[in-house]
């Protein structure tokens, strides 16, 4: 099943991000960097991101009921705002404490046992992080994909911390220490905002993507051959799940029958466009009739004549 199959690559996440913080914080033990520290306490957050989007995604995937008629798809939004805001959190952390050892500055110990232990770490953090995108991208998961980024941020964290630790090794300098530590949080932050304003845009109702609309409309133009035009198309995102509702204009003559067997022939088709579930409602009218032409928006509102 599509649910059990993607619980396996978060299952895989949170085992990575309790292998990447035990590492992390050795090499913050060993070292006393706090470069090493901000990157141990992003992982922390990985981990609790990793098990909000497991909690998220098994309530998404629950079949509709009769509170939630058009399913629990939307629950995976809520995991990436969550995500999103914890990276934030995990940054303005990292920014705080990195402030504070600028102020005092501290001595970083064992540098080569911390840079081989935090390269480690980011090895795993990549490979699992590669996973998760691909697999979020390819079967349309928003919990798979964003979590797969944050871990994806969490290397390029690496990759910075490991870089001023190195510095510092070279120089002498512990000042670089924190000051990394605060460039690679503000790279965070600014991921931490995408994650944020995406899901809400998507809790918003945002339409599908371009591409597949005009997958659709594409085909809808093609039924004029069939004297069959439509207006009112709208479309919108919950989970996977896609919902496309459209006016389809028909010959008045036709019989009740003829409109519903087009209708079925038009929803069936619109369905087997994508490998994702798909709901696809329509309401037909009679092209002769000129108030079929005036498109009714969310809101049916009646005005009177004179």
């Amino acid at each position: 099943m599509y649910s059990t199959s993607l619980k396996k690559y978060l299952y895989l996440s949170i085992a990575a991000a309790i292998v990447t913080i035990t590492l992390k914080f050795g090499a913050y033990l060993a070292t006393g960097s706090m470069g090493l520290y901000s990157d141990a306490l992003e992982s922390l957050v990985n981990l609790f991101a990793a098990i909000v989007a497991l909690i998220m995604f098994t309530v998404s995937q629950k079949p509709a009921d009769k509170g939630h008629v058009y399913g629990h798809g939307k629950a995976e939004y809520f995991s990436s705002a969550i995500e999103g805001a914890l990276i934030l959190v995990a940054a303005f952390s990292i920014i705080y404490s990195a402030i504070q050892r600028i102020i005092t500055p501290h001595p970083i110990e064992k540098i080569s046992i911390g840079i081989i232990i935090s390269f480690i770490a980011t090895v795993v953090n990549f490979i699992v992080g590669r996973i998760l995108i691909y697999n979020g991208k390819k079967n349309k998961s928003m919990v798979l994909e964003a979590d797969g980024k944050h871990l994806m941020t969490d290397v390029w964290t690496s990759i910075g911390v490991i870089a001023g630790i190195f510095v510092v090794k070279v120089t002498g300098l512990v000042i670089f220490d924190p000051v990394i530590a605060i460039a690679v949080a503000i790279n965070i932050i600014y991921t931490g905002y995408k994650l944020v304003s995406r899901s809400a845009s998507e809790l918003m109702d945002a339409s599908i993507p371009v591409e597949d609309l005009n997958k659709i409309t594409l085909y809808l133009d093609s039924l004029k051959e069939k004297d069959i035009s439509y207006h009112s198309l709208r479309t919108r995102e919950a989970g996977r799940r896609k919902f496309i509702s459209m006016h389809l204009l028909v010959p008045g003559e036709w019989t009740v029958k003829e409109g519903h067997d087009h209708a079925d022939m038009v929803e069936e088709s619109i369905e087997d466009m994508f490998e994702e579930p798909v709901t696809v409602t329509t309401h037909l009218e009679p092209v002769e009739d000129p108030a079929s032409m005036k498109d009714i928006g969310i809101d049916r509102k009646k005005t009177d004549a004179g």
